[in-house]
């Protein structure tokens, strides 16, 4: 059976893109960093969390942002107040960050300083539940944040982003007890989709679950290498 012109098409693009997402891991992995993949949603709290995770960890390791949206750098600006290195990017039209994009943030972080000196890179990719999980960017680790005004069903309904996550994080937890949520329901969802994700349920209002999200961060740069990261799930 032959292929439809826009199925090829397709093929080619995550091709091509898995080629680009391997040449910047294999920078990633000379220099040392571990780079993470952070996706959800608009509105999850990717941007909140990184916030968190800064304020918390900048002063124990070494981080470095790419900074993904369609338009603006507002996202990015609230991460430069940590400061910290934060590239960003605007994809346009586009509603993910693809391994070529992210090539261009890599090279300017490399023109700007030395990438040896990093522990981690984190890349906040355009919010959207589809897309971002598709195209790699040359991460050791893709962690997923689904919020609990988003519903139980989201797993279910859109099973990719939740089948390659190593890290979900249910955010927002502070407002069940405002929703008519069940949260034990949503990670039996994730759990039909991935048995061996690790799943943290955090509050940036209260800072419940906020350490452990950083215990396994900490853990993710100890280990330094892809297999290791993939081991901690």
């Amino acid at each position: 059976m032959h292929q439809t012109f826009d199925a090829a098409l397709g093929i080619n693009l995550l091709h091509a893109n898995q080629q680009g997402a391997e040449h910047n891991r294999a920078h990633f992995n000379r220099w040392g960093i571990i780079c993470l993949n952070v996706m959800s949603s608009p509105g999850a709290g990717k941007t909140v969390l990184l916030e968190r995770t800064l304020a918390a960890l900048s002063d124990e390791l070494k981080i470095a942002v790419i900074e993904g949206d369609m338009t603006t750098e507002l996202d990015a600006d609230r991460l430069r107040q940590y400061d910290v290195p934060v590239i960003a990017i605007n994809t346009g039209r586009s509603c993910h960050l693809d391994s070529k994009m992210v090539a261009g943030g890599v090279h300017r972080l490399e023109h700007e300083y030395n990438p040896s000196d990093f522990d981690l890179l984190l890349v906040e990719n355009v919010g959207n539940l589809v897309c971002p999980a598709e195209f790699e960017v040359g991460e050791h680790a893709k962690v997923a944040l689904l919020s609990v005004t988003e519903g139980e069903d989201k797993p279910l309904k859109y099973p990719v982003m939740f089948q390659e996550a190593d890290c979900l994080l249910i955010t927002k937890t502070d407002l069940a007890p405002y929703l008519e949520i069940d949260i034990s329901q949503i990670e039996e969802n994730v759990r039909q989709m991935n048995p061996h994700v690790t799943i943290i349920q955090v509050s940036a209002k209260t800072n419940d679950g906020l350490e452990d999200w950083f215990n396994w961060l900490r853990n993710a740069v100890q280990s330094n290498t892809a297999k290791s990261v993939m081991s901690l799930t």
